[in-house]
């Protein structure tokens, strides 16, 4: 029997029910840069949103707060946010 693991760069964060704040921001930028995560999943809690739209909306702040190098994919309620070398469109 075989059995593969994985290793991962991911990390692991929550939203509340304050939404996006500074300081939440700041924290995304700070773990992308200090511990070199390729990718950080974000579970929007039921007290930050109020449909899904609210998810997409959260998703689109946070790849504008944090450039071009970010991309971002939804599913269900959690964004994964993905970091590149090089600006993407």
């Amino acid at each position: 029997m075989l059995v593969i693991i994985k290793m991962t760069s991911q990390s692991e964060t929550q939203l509340g029910k304050k939404g996006l704040t500074p300081e939440f921001l700041q924290d995304l930028k700070k773990r992308f840069e200090e511990y070199r995560n390729k990718t950080i999943k974000i579970h929007v809690l039921r007290s930050a949103r109020e449909s899904k739209k609210d998810v997409k909306k959260y998703a689109e702040e946070i790849k504008n707060f944090l450039g071009d190098k970010f991309t971002y994919r939804i599913v269900g309620f959690s964004i994964f946010l993905r970091k590149w070398r090089k600006a993407r469109e």
